[in-house]
């Protein structure tokens, strides 16, 4: 049985419009920090209703704890997608996505995203 921690996929977001690119500050203790991902920067992702980024999910694991912490989920709808078929919108949302939030520990950014052509992506950073 193949698990799904076997199936997240990573690159490096230079060379792959897939893979989650997380912008992230110093760490500050008690200070609200804010955190900025995003799939396709460097390489555009199409994002039209056959190929596009679904969602994107941060998570927070301090240092010395056991869990990561979920920070926020942000699903991207549209596609291009209207009444009269697939790509006919004037419409199309960017997979990037800003959240802030306050530790009193250092510790790891991590992000997963998910392509409906090409599956699930993730990539991690520390916060120093």
């Amino acid at each position: 049985m193949k698990m799904i921690s076997e199936m997240f996929q990573t690159a490096d977001w230079k060379k792959e419009k897939h893979a989650p690119i997380i912008q992230a500050p110093r760490f500050s203790a008690d200070k609200a920090m804010t955190i900025t991902v995003s799939v396709g920067d460097e390489i555009a992702h199409p994002n039209t209703t056959a190929h596009h980024i679904a969602w994107i999910e941060v998570y927070f694991l301090p240092r010395d704890e056991k869990f990561p912490i979920l920070l926020g989920r942000c699903g991207f709808e549209s596609h291009g997608a209207s009444t009269q078929g697939a790509d006919t919108s004037t419409v199309y949302t960017e997979p990037h996505f800003t959240l802030r939030f306050r530790s009193e520990k250092p510790g790891t950014i991590m992000a997963s995203s998910y392509c409906n052509i090409h599956g699930l992506w993730s990539a991690a950073t520390e916060l120093e």
